[in-house]
Formats: structure tokens, C-alpha cells, sequence
């Protein structure tokens, strides 16, 4: 039986601005019923254009707003060049998140750090529902990332607006322990977040590798769990903090809609998919697109076509 999870009313520590814009990502755009699909188009600064051969359409922004529009998204995530560039034409049309901070991948992960590349004030002048953070778990450089991501949940707090940390876990005393995807690190990475002060958790599907759990901490290196018993067990771990599953790099789809499946039934928020939705071609991403959003409803028991709920729905 499936876990609706966490909800909105669960979250009474909210201010009246960051319950306002949760709500309209929750339960007027997307899915509806308390559950977020986001779709992300940071990786151009994390990865370069090599994202984008597989997909030569996706290079142009205009392709994922579109598809975040016609596909009944949540909302989009961006870097602020992005959002100022190309926002203004899809405003009121699906929601914004504003990612303030990014790296390239041309430094080597062990020494992770993403610097601020934009602020909470450039969020809300753009009409943005959210700020996005991503903080690497492990990284010698946390110490950094930690004090830079308490000064945007600061000014998150003034302006009334919710904080998505991206929760990565990096660095070589990381994968000396078994690995950034393994469930003692995904799970350490959902609880660091909600101890930060994150209101929404975006994470990896954690990973048991039989011969890489004796590297992990105890009890993690004993528990034999299914991959559903896995998300769970993060969704606990995040607490009052809504959980996202990432996609990572493309899958297959019944691959993905596996995915999908296991994390609804874990209780999860929702899914933050990029590469998995807008390297298809525009058809195919509408149509897996419209997959996900069907085994969203299945979930929560949804009859309606175009949900429009209450907060306890």
C-alpha cells in the first residue's frame, strides 16, 4: 500500500509566504494532490552542452518551458541567466524555481563546491515559487557550502520563500564508505538537509550494493531492504521536509516508471526528472511526461483530469 507521505498541513512551521507559494506548486499547477513533477534545466551549467546532443532541440530553452507547460508540470528550475532570459514569455503559465548557486563539472568531485551565482532577491523579482541549493554532503569543502546555504535560507525566511536543497553527496571519504548512491549516503544526505533547514529535499533513488555494504557504517552495512524499503527509509530520514527523487541520467522507460512506482509507494513529494523527460523528443517526453503524472494520480487516488484540491485532499 502506498504512503502518501508528507503534506502540506504537516507543515505548521511554514511562514504564510512559503505556505502560499508550496501551495500553488502542490495543488494548483502539476499533479495536484500534495505532489510535486519538476523539470529541471541546470545541468547546462553542471555538465556543459554534451546534455544536449542526444536531444539537439533541447538546446534551446523554449523546449523544456514548452514542455513544462504542455506537460503539466510543477513548476521549472533554472539558473537565473535563464529565468531572466526566457521566463518572462511563460509567466503565470507554470511555476519558477531559481537555482542560486552551480558549479562546472571540470573540477574533480572530491573537492565539490557550488558558489552563489544568483540571490533570493533575484527569485522573487522574477516571480519565482522557490529557490533551488544544491549542497555536497562530505565535501571538504562543506564547511564552506554550509555557511553560504545559512545565509540563503536567511534571506529565504525574510522573503518568504521556499529553499529545495539539492542534496549530493560527494568526495572521497564518500566513496570510501561505498559510494555517493548508496543508502547510508542518501540517507545521511535527506537528514543533513532537514537539519540545514531545507524545506524541500531533492535526492538521489538510494542503492544497496551487496559488496560495497561492508565499506558502509553500521547498521547500514548489514540491512537487506527492497528498493521501495530503501526510498522509505530517506523519507524518514527528511523528516518535515518534502522529498524529490531525481532521475539522474537517462533511463529506459520501464526503468524510469519503475522508479516512479517504488517512490510513490516510499512516500515521496515527487520527482525532479530532466535528462529522463527532455532528451526524448518533444512527443515521447510529452507522452512519458503524462505516464508519470497518471501513476501520481493512481497514487493518491485522483478521479479528476485537471485536480484543483484543498490542502487535505
Amino acid at each position: 500500500m502506498a504512503d502518501h507521505g508528507l503534506m502540506l498541513d504537516d507543515m505548521d512551521y511554514l511562514s504564510a509566504g512559503k505556505r502560499a507559494r508550496l501551495y500553488r506548486m502542490l495543488y494548483e499547477y502539476g499533479p495536484g494532490h500534495g505532489k510535486l513533477m519538476v523539470l529541471p534545466i541546470d545541468q547546462g551549467l553542471e555538465h556543459g552542452p554534451r546534455d544536449f546532443f542526444e536531444n539537439p532541440d533541447a538546446l534551446d530553452p523554449e523546449f523544456q518551458y514548452r514542455l513544462a507547460v504542455e506537460g503539466g508540470f510543477s513548476a521549472i528550475a533554472v539558473q537565473i541567466g535563464l529565468a531572466e532570459k526566457f521566463y518572462r514569455k511563460f509567466a503565470g503559465q507554470v511555476p519558477l524555481i531559481v537555482k542560486v548557486n552551480g558549479r562546472t563539472e571540470i573540477p574533480p568531485d572530491d573537492e565539490a563546491f557550488s558558489p552563489l551565482t544568483g540571490t533570493v532577491e533575484d527569485a522573487v523579482r522574477l516571480g519565482a515559487d522557490a529557490v533551488g541549493y544544491t549542497v555536497y554532503v562530505g565535501s571538504p569543502s562543506q564547511d564552506r557550502d554550509f555557511a553560504q546555504f545559512n545565509r540563503v535560507r536567511v534571506d529565504a525566511e525574510r522573503w518568504g520563500i521556499p529553499a529545495i536543497v539539492w542534496a549530493y553527496p560527494r568526495g572521497k571519504a564518500v566513496e570510501a564508505k561505498g559510494g555517493r548512491d548508496s543508502l547510508w549516503a542518501v540517507d545521511y544526505a535527506a537528514r543533513v538537509a532537514q537539519e540545514l533547514g531545507a524545506d524541500v529535499v531533492k535526492v538521489n533513488f538510494p542503492k544497496i550494493v551487496p559488496e560495497k555494504q561492508p565499506l558502509h557504517p553500521k547498521p547500514y552495512d548489514t540491512l537487506k531492504l527492497s528498493p521501495e524499503e530503501s526510498m522509505r527509509q530517506v523519507v524518514r530520514s527528511a523528516g518535515r521536509t518534502l522529498v524529490l527523487v531525481s532521475g539522474g541520467a537517462k533511463k529506459g522507460d520501464e526503468d524510469l516508471l519503475k522508479t516512479v512506482a517504488w517512490s510513490l509507494k516510499a512516500g515521496v513529494t515527487g520527482f525532479i526528472f530532466g535528462r529522463n523527460l527532455w532528451q526524448r523528443k518533444y512527443p515521447d517526453a510529452l507522452k512519458m511526461a503524462r505516464a508519470i503524472t497518471e501513476q501520481i494520480w493512481d497514487t493518491v487516488g485522483a478521479k479528476e483530469a485537471k485536480p484543483r484540491t484543498t490542502a487535505r485532499a
